[in-house]
């Protein structure tokens, strides 16, 4: 497919699922980011649509931002200032080997058809001890296995080409990455009671939203 028109259908499915000016989670991922990413770094932002999770940790820090929909990269610019570019993350990769600090990729993965190529380059680009942080849909959280349990599919996202479980995500990076710290986030294991840090890791795991992620390269 040519990058034009993954670029429409991108544009077309942001605007549709009112996806500009949103922002996935509520915000829960920015205080991880903003500490982890911290100040003074040259970082690349893959996947950043319109800069709404961007903008919490882009000040103090050099941003390139890198989306296959362009009407996001101008609204990312405008509102932060940053540079972007045009890219589709399936079949082009021009940056050069130890160019970044931090390389964030916040629900991207989900949406890539050759995974192992990306985690390469990725590993590749970040310099040594530069980290890796991003995020994915718990796509084997407790409501989705009842979901299909009743016969739904758990996957309504067209764009969605693979799913992770929280083992399955550690796999992946712990094989190109010397540390990675996983953070399952959002979501209730019961009305009441919300994932938080005060919960063990494996209860979060199942009822969590979102697994957010941390790995530092040696």
């Amino acid at each position: 497919m040519h990058k034009t028109d993954l670029q429409e259908i991108y544009h077309a499915h942001h605007q549709g699922r009112g996806r500009y000016g949103y922002l996935y989670c509520h915000g829960a991922r920015i205080p991880y980011l903003k500490k982890w990413i911290g100040r003074g770094k040259r970082v690349l932002d893959l996947g950043c649509r319109d800069g709404m999770l961007t903008a919490g940790y882009a000040e103090g820090n050099e941003v390139l931002g890198v989306d296959v929909d362009q009407h996001a990269l101008k609204l990312a610019e405008q509102r932060l200032g940053i540079r972007t570019q045009w890219l589709d993350l399936n079949a082009e990769w021009p940056f050069e080997v130890g160019s970044f600090d931090v390389i964030v990729a916040c629900e991207i993965m989900e949406h890539l058809f050759f995974l192992d190529q990306f985690l390469d380059r990725v590993q590749k680009t970040i310099r040594p001890g530069g980290l890796f942080i991003g995020s994915v849909p718990n796509a084997f959280r407790f409501r989705n296995r009842l979901r299909f349990l009743l016969g739904h599919e758990i996957e309504n996202d067209p764009t969605h080409v693979r799913m992770f479980s929280r083992g399955r995500l550690f796999s992946v990076l712990k094989q190109r990455f010397s540390e990675v710290e996983i953070v399952p986030l959002q979501g209730r294991v019961l009305p009441f009671l919300p994932v938080s840090e005060k919960l063990p890791v494996g209860v979060n795991a199942l009822f969590a939203k979102d697994l957010l992620w941390r790995a530092q390269k040696a």
